[in-house]
């Protein structure tokens, strides 16, 4: 274990760590074999933190468009002003499945997959994105909830370390992200799922929050 003092930049601790470019180049290969060759990318850089790319695979036959971050999983995520960073901590990339193009949502995804460098956060499935702006062009949706890894896109496995998550986000209103804040994610997804909700569908109407949730 390697401890911090005071002022000084934070150190990994654990495992050997990884090398940034192997992990990445393995989390692109591996989003080649499942979704196929991708139809578009495009990579913004922000001050104090790497390169994020945003790869597009898509439209397919139903209309469906997948939009993958690559650069988060780069490092594993945890607050980088803690006294001890562990090299073997979670890693993850962004998946967005929406019907239609809508490739305005490729700086906004990137803006996401930074605030674990940039912001020293961890994202976990529950965990409430509140971006503040349309997550398209004139897109309804200005947060998103994380949902569960391992649908999709299965984990890479990454030896003597945790696997790289791929993180589904679940579009939501600023209404339904407020209602998420106080019910929590599971009664969101409840509220979705007894309403048919197909939450792939860039124009969606929101869900009825009128009512409490079940207890």
């Amino acid at each position: 274990m390697i401890i911090r003092a005071p002022g000084a930049v934070a150190e990994y601790a654990g495992p050997v760590a990884l090398d940034p470019d192997s992990v990445l180049l393995q989390v692109e290969a591996h989003l080649l074999a499942v979704l196929g060759q991708d139809s578009g990318r495009a990579g913004v850089s922000f001050l104090g933190a790497e390169r994020i790319d945003v790869l597009r695979f898509g439209p397919d036959a139903d209309g469906l468009v997948r939009y993958v971050t690559l650069g988060m999983s780069r490092a594993p995520m945890g607050d980088p002003g803690a006294a001890v960073v562990l090299e073997d901590g979670p890693r993850a990339e962004l998946l967005l499945t929406v019907r239609d193009l809508h490739d305005t949502v490729l700086r906004r995804l990137a803006v996401l997959a930074a605030s674990p460098a940039v912001e020293g956060v961890v994202l976990a499935p529950g965990a409430g994105l509140d971006l503040g702006e349309p997550l398209w062009d004139a897109a309804p949706f200005t947060a998103a909830l994380v949902g569960e890894p391992g649908g999709l896109v299965p984990d890479v496995e990454l030896e003597g370390h945790e696997p790289v998550r791929f993180l589904p986000l679940l579009p939501m209103t600023p209404n339904e992200a407020a209602w998420k804040r106080v019910h929590g994610a599971g009664a969101m997804q409840t509220r979705w799922l007894e309403a048919g909700t197909d939450l792939r569908d860039p124009r969606r109407a929101e869900v009825g929050l009128s009512a409490p949730p079940d207890r």
